[in-house]
């Protein structure tokens, strides 16, 4: 890991972060599908903070601030948790179903896609997820493509990925193209940021964040990290943004700058805690609604909570955090989108609406 106050090497091949904005995008640079391209050795210039180093590891260990305590832990009863058969998809809208973390099932231009697919009740380093998968996988209907954001174990469950048809496509970060490829994965596209890549009428942009990568204690930021802009090219023009896993910073206005408009913001609010330690890498409930402020979308999301212990914050406190910090910013009730897990929403182009009792707001914890 790279220590504090270690200067980042500066990689080859690293994309221009400066380049002037065009409109929705248009001036992102679209890609052949499945291309199979050189990447640099490292993407550590891309980080927009040095990582923690063995000092604030072992201060990590001493203050014992992993999880939550036994008080924080009261609520997991209370965590929302209602799953709802799939809507039905219409021509002209985008749906979008929690399925937990950050799993999503979108469907979009009449594509179903997955975002971070974890179906794992466990994943290497934490305790068994603390609710059911919203969806069974069963229940699925057939996946026509997967963005992956990076390659942490709680957003790449390579067991989760084996369920899938080797022809899938996938979209996935710059250097990480080879994890798949030797899973015999045929269909894999990678991405740098800003760039992009079409399927079948649905464009799949690949955006910055601010976050790192690493699966092994050798391969510490090989691939690049980042969020997608998912739009209809061919239908409504509708897009929603998945931000995967993120801390806050400059990268949210950018991404709204290059692509305004946005319909739905996918964002994290949980594991934040302690701030010391994961400020730079997650963002905290407020931060998630000033970055959805910065990024000019017309409704919210929140995820990465209720799902895994990753940090030591109160299992409900994500939720109540950001409920407060909503209604203190002044946006109006209904553009908040806390389904439980499970739940699912609808865009229709005109104005989002419920899936039957699939959306039901989440009560407030206590």
């Amino acid at each position: 890991m790279t220590e504090q106050g270690e200067r980042a090497p500066t990689g080859a091949g690293a994309t221009d972060r400066t380049a002037a904005p065009g409109r929705l995008g248009e001036d992102t640079a679209v890609r052949p599908p499945g291309e199979v391209r050189v990447w640099p050795r490292t993407f550590a210039d891309r980080l927009t903070a040095p990582l923690p180093g063995v000092r604030g590891m072992t201060r990590l260990a001493r203050e014992r601030s992993l999880r939550p305590d036994a008080e924080g832990l009261r609520g997991i009863h209370r965590l929302p948790h209602a799953p709802a058969p799939l809507p039905v998809p219409v021509t002209g809208t985008v749906a979008v179903t929690w399925a937990g973390h950050a799993s999503w099932i979108v469907r979009i231009g009449g594509l179903t896609v997955l975002t971070d697919p974890v179906w794992s009740r466990r994943i290497l380093g934490t305790p068994a997820r603390i609710t059911p998968v919203g969806v069974r996988w069963e229940d699925l209907p057939p996946v026509d493509a997967v963005v992956i954001s990076h390659n942490h174990y709680d957003h790449l469950d390579a067991p989760t990925l084996r369920r899938l048809p080797r022809e899938t496509p996938l979209f996935v970060p710059a250097g990480l193209g080879r994890w798949f490829r030797r899973r015999r994965f045929t269909r894999v596209t990678e991405l740098d940021w800003w760039e992009s890549a079409e399927l079948d009428g649905v464009r799949f942009d690949f955006v910055p964040s601010h976050h790192w990568s690493r699966r092994t204690l050798i391969d510490t930021c090989r691939s690049l990290w980042g969020g997608w802009v998912l739009g209809d090219r061919q239908g409504t023009g509708q897009r929603i943004y998945f931000a995967g896993d993120t801390g806050y910073g400059h990268w949210f206005k950018e991404i709204g700058r290059r692509h305004p408009g946005l319909d739905l913001a996918m964002l994290p609010i949980g594991a934040y805690e302690p701030r010391w330690w994961l400020a730079d890498v997650h963002t905290d409930p407020e931060e998630a609604v000033q970055a959805y402020e910065d990024l000019g979308a017309r409704a919210m999301a929140p995820m990465h909570w209720a799902t895994f212990l990753l940090s030591a914050e109160p299992v409900l406190e994500p939720l109540t955090r950001l409920r407060t910090a909503w209604r203190r910013a002044g946006h109006p009730r209904e553009q908040l989108w806390d389904l439980p897990i499970g739940a699912s929403r609808v865009l229709d182009g005109v104005s989002d609406r419920a899936s039957s009792a699939a959306c039901a707001t989440p009560p407030e914890p206590r």
